[in-house]
């Protein structure tokens, strides 16, 4: 009877040394980024386009600051750069020119005309040539002062810089922004950050790119697998502890940021 017992036990010892152990730890999850969103340049806020807790997709407007003046700028380039009559008019005054100095050639070789008129005739052709030289690259500068035009009045378009929620909102239409000024506070919530504080005994048991289970406090339901994506360096020796952070994949936005966790680590049995 005890030699059947002690078996057992044996057996059951055996069986728990090559099993992976499971311990949890408190975690938080977090937004991935989190950012207040400014301007390059300072104006009168026109209007404000989100408020608190709107969806937000990169590049979406989310305000307009006053640009009259940068769009009436555009507006004139934008003339001066499809106008073509300077360049036609000396295209006109170029081929009389070259008209002109052909009949004077022509006169020059039959000893009627003199060498005089056939030198004047050259000149003109070569400084009707340079004139016609210079308004191409007056045009090329207003096609290219359009484009400075067109990226000054671009600025005064605030856009979002990822996809995320509005947190908050700090300006209202009306008000003057300057740049160091925020209109509001985006927060990518997919993917989400989860971060956690482990024992320096668990160190070795933990690698990047290790997939942990996550268990979000209620009222939040279910379990997600997450990714580690970073394993702190330095311990923290009044603590005992060091620092990982994991991503969570949250393509439905149905896990919230801001909210406490545990997290479920596979240890391998010793």
């Amino acid at each position: 009877m005890f030699r059947t017992f002690f078996a057992l036990a044996v057996s059951c010892l055996m069986f728990s040394a090559g099993r992976s152990l499971a311990e949890t730890y408190d975690c938080v999850i977090t937004p991935a980024v989190t950012v207040r969103v400014g301007s390059p340049v300072s104006g009168l806020l026109a209007e404000v386009l989100v408020d608190q807790g709107d969806k937000l997709r990169t590049g979406q407007e989310i305000a307009r600051l006053r640009s009259d003046v940068e769009a009436k700028t555009v507006e004139l380039l934008e003339v001066q750069a499809i106008n073509t009559a300077e360049i036609e008019a000396q295209d006109s005054r170029l081929a009389l020119a070259q008209k002109r100095l052909e009949r004077a050639q022509d006169l020059v070789e039959r000893n009627v005309g003199t060498l005089e008129q056939l030198e004047a005739s050259e000149a003109e052709v070569e400084v009707i040539s340079r004139e016609r030289a210079l308004a191409e690259m007056r045009r090329e500068v207003v096609a290219l002062e359009l484009e400075r035009a067109r990226a000054q009045l671009d600025q005064r378009v605030i856009r979002s810089p990822l996809d995320g929620i509005v947190v908050t909102r700090h300006l209202f239409g009306g008000e003057f922004m300057s740049t160091e000024d925020s209109v509001v506070t985006i927060a990518q919530i997919d993917p989400l950050h989860v971060e956690a504080f482990l024992p320096v005994a668990v160190f070795r048991a933990v690698h990047l790119g290790m997939t942990v289970r996550v268990f979000p406090d209620a009222p939040v339901d279910g379990v997600f697998d997450a990714q580690i994506d970073v394993i702190d360096r330095i311990f923290d020796a009044a603590s005992g502890t060091f620092g990982i952070r994991l991503t969570l994949p949250n393509p439905q936005a149905s896990i919230p940021a801001g909210h406490r966790c545990q997290l479920e680590l596979e240890l391998a049995g010793q």
